[in-house]
């Protein structure tokens, strides 16, 4: 649908473009917007693989599994049906961790393999585990958005970090609004026997 879309406004565009002469401005706009596509795609390349690394270092100096250790209370209170063995455990840790430092491309894989850990064999629904781990994920409390400091560094921000007290008290009330509904709608399925 959105390939749709997205070939609708590019061809209207174009034929606007056409019909008031201003082709030739268009092109050149493709043309720089291609450019900087790239740069920024190399850029982000960049952060990214410096942060990836940093995880994977963590991983093998065993700073993820200390860090789900500590995490085990709120774990246990997000993730009550989750025994303190459970495979999902390490995985959320490990995506919580990635998207508090704002790496949301990194914590997709640890994303994944919760999902995949919490699925239960031959369910075709989620599971209220799966539900609060997916909308936690939306909501991601960011301590340091490295992903938007980095756009803002990209296209000449004289202050990239600026963003840093917006974003997080927008995701600290988008996080606190999203553990507020997971409790209540456990709340309601165990008031309904569910």
């Amino acid at each position: 649908m959105l390939n749709y879309l997205w070939s609708f406004m590019i061809l209207a565009g174009m034929l606007w473009a056409a019909a008031n002469g201003t082709l030739d401005g268009v092109t050149q706009a493709l043309l720089d917007s291609a450019k900087d596509a790239v740069t920024l795609g190399i850029t982000m390349l960049g952060i990214m693989t410096f942060w990836c690394g940093v995880l994977e270092v963590g991983t093998r100096a065993g700073l993820i599994d200390w860090m789900t250790e500590k995490m085990d209370p709120v774990l246990d209170f997000l993730f009550p049906k989750l025994g303190s063995d459970h495979p999902a455990r390490k995985p959320i840790a490990v995506n919580m961790v990635a998207n508090m430092l704002g790496l949301g491309m990194a914590a997709t894989p640890a994303g994944l393999q919760a999902m995949e850990a919490m699925a239960v064999p031959g369910e075709k629904t989620a599971s209220d585990s799966m539900c609060t781990f997916l909308i936690l994920n939306i909501s991601s409390l960011q301590l340091i958005p490295v992903n938007m400091i980095a756009y803002r560094s990209q296209y000449g921000s004289s202050n990239p970090s600026a963003v840093l007290g917006p974003a997080l008290v927008a995701t600290i009330c988008s996080t606190c609004a999203a553990v507020l509904f997971c409790k209540v709608m456990d709340l309601k399925n165990r008031q309904r026997g569910v």
